[in-house]
């Protein structure tokens, strides 16, 4: 088949050169023909021409007619040789023929093509084939010369043209085909007539009359091919019934003048893009991306680049690809969204317009499509299509954490090579869904376990129900049904509360290190705004990188971010429960796992604690819990005393301390620095000036009693 189509091409290639041929020996003949007109000697006898009638005075649209000499040129030798006036012009009647022969070729010559594509007229054709023979023939500007009568005047104009073709003064038209769709270009300086200026064909135009098509090299730099689907590689049903769905859209839709904007809601980038090349490939088209912010901003430019888009739309079977998703254009502002809309009724075509929420006035109409990522199942499908029939549960589980496109489950996994093992998938995953949260949270490091946290038994327990309903998420969702029956609250919401240093954050260590997740906690710095609505744009995109499952978002002091409303006094008042409401909204609609930590409960709005499924109350550790912290805040490499020598640590005396267990943990590491300095193990009188230290601190009574048991410098009798 390939062959068939490559002998096709190259027998088409042959046939467009001998047109080619053709009709540069034809426009010779023309010209020729011309010159030896202009240079014919005229009689002083000759009858003055009639006087035009006042119908043709007032027609704009009569052929122009060069006026006569007033005499005769006298000792002028003529350039060609002049030819009887009653003998025909057998060398130019026979190129005619030649020429209307390989006009009607099948298929066409490709200037026969494009005049149909463009809707040229057969005077617009021979003008753009007089402009075009200047880049074939070399002989071509001397002709034009002689042809005008001035050796000066080497280019072609359309006076020659009017002079050598059947044609009429509309096809200067701007309006008309050659310079609406800048076939040509006019050089018209210095106020030099229009009639009189030299013509000259667009690049792009000389290479598609010689058989070469491609996109325009000054559309090349702002678009960006998308790559095709590889054969074979299908979508999942729920996208290819969506992608079925616009191309119908489509085809029926083509029969009228203008086709809709195809609008592609929602943000997953990597599957909109997909569904467009399928639509694409179905209709015979290749597709070409855009991106918004390389749009020019000064209207000239903007009809330049549309012009030239919408040529390239009627040369070759194109469509465009316009991303909104990573531009700064924003709907709700006029000039923005105007500037935007006059793009999308300038380009023409088969349009795809990225954006994450319907965009509103569309000149021409829209078809918008929500494009979401595959189901769970079908990711599943996925992932066991990939990692082979010894993945064992791996796939389910990592379609129940993670949230991706079939074309990143095939990266991910090529990336770890065949037959890794569902570790090596799980960290690819969440290498795959990092980047973008860094920019907006921090990203912590887990190291604690759950042998380093001491809890009541009561919340310790809650702390693992919450771990294993994030681990088992996809068989009670989906497997059990409880998925089809909730439309919202799919995540899993948890408040940790408690005073300062009583185990939040290593809670969510914890949590994060047992499901093997990343954990960002949200930088308030980077979210929070005071310009109105970014705090809003901000928090979307948090939640939004959020959703492919590789990460836990953590809310520290969430008090600040998730406040009272309170009641609307001024406008400030107004914005700021504004920013609540979207956060309840957004929460509730967040498919991960969001934990808020906080020292101050009582100061949360009471409509997010109805959105919790978990709230951890962290007491003050108390004696028995306080030992527990002291006995395992110590890494088992730190120099110690043995348990009984002189000096030694004395747990149940440090457990009297009333300290929490993010004290207990600044006390220990002071104490190893003074252990350090001091060239020697930790002792008991160090721990007890660091604790000391720590207490006055936090503005505690200090128990000097204590500490003189110590023997501590400075310690009241």
């Amino acid at each position: 088949m390939t062959e068939r189509i490559s002998t096709g091409r190259q027998d088409w290639q042959q046939a467009n050169a001998r047109y080619l041929s053709v009709a540069l020996a034809w426009l010779r003949a023309k010209l020729e023909h011309c010159a030896r007109q202009s240079h014919r000697p005229t009689s002083l006898a000759a009858p003055e021409p009639p006087p035009p009638t006042p119908e043709q005075s007032r027609s704009l649209w009569r052929r122009f007619r060069p006026a006569e000499p007033a005499e005769p040129l006298r000792n002028a030798q003529p350039l060609l040789p002049p030819a009887p006036e009653d003998a025909p012009d057998e060398h130019l009647r026979r190129a005619e023929a030649e020429m209307a022969t390989a006009s009607a070729a099948t298929p066409p010559p490709a200037l026969v093509l494009l005049s149909q594509l463009l809707g040229l007229s057969l005077f617009e054709r021979e003008m753009l084939l007089l402009a075009i023979a200047m880049e074939l023939d070399t002989g071509i500007p001397a002709l034009c010369g002689r042809a005008q009568g001035d050796p000066n005047r080497c280019y072609p104009t359309f006076a020659l043209g009017l002079l050598l073709f059947d044609g009429a003064w509309d096809a200067l038209s701007p309006e008309h085909p050659l310079r609406y769709w800048r076939l040509i270009e006019i050089d018209q300086a210095g106020g030099r007539p229009l009639t009189t200026s030299p013509l000259r064909a667009d690049e792009r135009i000389v290479d598609y009359a010689k058989g070469l098509n491609y996109l325009d090299d000054r559309l090349a730099p702002l678009f960006t091919p998308l790559d095709a689907p590889p054969e074979g590689a299908e979508l999942p049903p729920s996208q290819k019934a969506l992608a079925g769905a616009i191309t119908e859209h489509l085809r029926h839709a083509s029969a009228g003048r203008v086709l809709p904007v195809v609008e592609l809601l929602g943000n997953d980038a990597p599957g909109k893009q997909l569904v467009a090349a399928h639509v694409a490939r179905e209709l015979g088209a290749q597709v070409y991306r855009l991106p918004a912010a390389l749009l020019p901003a000064h209207a000239t430019e903007l009809e330049t680049l549309a012009r030239l888009w919408q040529r390239e739309c009627q040369l070759l079977p194109i469509a465009l690809y316009l991303d909104l998703m990573g531009a700064e254009t924003d709907s709700s502002q006029p000039g923005q969204a105007s500037a935007l809309n006059r793009a999308l009724a300038r380009m023409g075509g088969i349009i795809f317009l990225d954006t994450r929420d319907v965009w509103p006035g569309i000149p021409q109409g829209s078809f918008p499509v929500d494009v979401q990522k595959p189901t769970a199942a079908e990711q599943e499908a996925e992932w066991r299509a990939v990692l082979g029939k010894d993945a064992g549960d791996g796939p389910a589980k990592l379609a129940g954490q993670f949230n991706l496109g079939n074309a990143a489950i095939r990266e991910i996994a090529a990336s770890a090579g065949a037959g890794a093992p569902v570790g090596r998938v799980w960290d690819g995953c969440l290498a795959y869904t990092r980047p973008r949260l860094d920019q907006l949270a921090q990203r912590l490091q887990p190291k604690a376990t759950w042998d380093d946290i001491v809890l009541p038994d009561a919340e310790s327990t809650l702390l693992h129900q919450i771990a294993a309903q994030v681990d088992e998420r996809s068989l009670v969702y989906r497997t059990w049904g409880f998925g089809e029956k909730m439309s919202r609250g799919l995540g899993i919401s948890v408040l940790l509360a408690g005073e300062p240093g009583t185990g939040k954050t290593m809670a969510a260590e914890v949590i994060a290190n047992q499901l093997r997740l990343n954990l960002y906690r949200i930088d308030l710095s980077a979210v929070v705004s005071k310009y109105i609505g970014e705090t809003e744009k901000n928090l979307r995109r948090l939640f939004d990188a959020a959703e492919d499952g590789g990460a836990i978002l953590f809310f520290d002091e969430a008090d600040a971010l998730f406040g009272k409303r309170s009641e609307v006094k001024d406008s400030h008042d107004r914005y700021a429960n504004i920013e609540i409401n979207y956060l309840l909204q957004r929460m509730e609609a967040f498919g991960g796992l969001a934990i808020l930590a906080t020292n101050m409960k009582n100061s949360l709005d009471q409509a997010f604690m109805r959105r919790l499924r978990f709230v951890v109350n962290f007491p003050f550790p108390a004696v028995a819990q306080r030992k527990q912290m002291w006995q395992k805040v110590f890494p088992p490499r730190t120099p110690m005393l043995p348990p009984g020598a002189p000096g030694a640590l004395d747990f149940d005396q440090l457990a009297r301390l009333n300290l929490t267990g993010g004290s207990i943990h600044s006390v220990a590491l002071n104490a190893a620095f003074l252990a350090a300095g001091a060239g020697g193990p930790v002792t008991m009188a160090m721990v007890m000036e660091a604790a000391r230290t720590e207490l006055k601190k936090l503005g505690r009574v200090v128990n000097e009693l204590e500490f003189r048991r110590q023997g501590l410098p400075g310690a009241v009798a």
